[in-house]
């Protein structure tokens, strides 16, 4: 099940991750990204301890080849798993296991990787590369561009049912992490979400404590000042 998408903004060293299934709440267990450190997605047979133990090591400044080595090799699910990594340089690592449901497999560019299995064929992913390339805007414009034309392409040939997307710039949390857990489209409610964060949340989100300011913006009135200049209603 699922494909996904794992992308570095190099202009910002923004990172980021998008994935679609017909699955329950497949971005809470698949997608995995902690600004200036790495993205992650696990997936196929999933294996959700692949992030618990790769973050650590990547945060340490293990290559993405080396962390895939470490974490598929003891792993008696391997020919089972569909892990791929990209690091804060642009690194990337991918792992389809030929026991994946066909189809699987993987494909990268500058920058993005994509990976997926029980799709409906290799379009899909090949589609979900070219539509990150050619797409304009933030980064996380960019990867639901992506993954729309992944899904104009047949995506999860079991059809749809949750979605996500995260991006992370310099902090350890996320500045965007949407979830469409249980929908008809879930891409489209994808969209939806990242067009009403940028109303309040991303302007407010940019004025929180994190790795460049231990404490945040403590005045509310410049945070709604803010908000109001910066805030995109819709």
């Amino acid at each position: 099940m699922t494909w996904s998408i794992l992308a570095r903004d190099a202009a910002t060293g923004a990172l980021g991750a998008a994935v679609a299934s017909r699955f329950f709440a497949v971005g809470a267990l698949c997608i995995h990204v902690e600004g200036g450190v790495a993205a992650l997605a696990t997936q196929a047979l999933v294996n959700p301890m692949y992030a618990v133990r790769a973050m650590p090591w990547l945060r340490e400044g293990l290559a993405p080849e080396a962390t895939l080595a470490a974490l598929v090799g003891p792993d008696p699910g391997r020919a089972q798993r569909q892990v791929h990594i990209l690091d804060a340089s642009g690194r990337i690592a991918q792992h389809s296991g030929p026991d994946c449901v066909s189809w699987a497999g993987h494909v990268r560019g500058a920058d993005v990787s994509v990976a997926g299995n029980m799709l409906a064929g290799p379009e899909v992913v090949a589609r979900t590369l070219d539509g990150f390339m050619a797409a304009s805007g933030s980064l996380a414009e960019r990867l639901l561009a992506a993954m729309e034309a992944g899904e104009a392409a047949g995506g999860d040939k079991r059809g749809r049912q949750g979605a996500g997307l995260k991006v992370c710039l310099a902090d350890p949390y996320p500045d965007l992490d949407i979830r469409a857990d249980d929908h008809p489209d879930p891409l489209a409610e994808l969209r939806r979400l990242h067009r009403v964060s940028l109303e309040r949340y991303a302007v407010f989100r940019r004025h929180l404590a994190g790795s460049g300011d231990p404490w945040g913006t403590l005045d509310r009135a410049a945070i709604e000042a803010a908000i109001a200049r910066d805030g995109r209603p819709l």
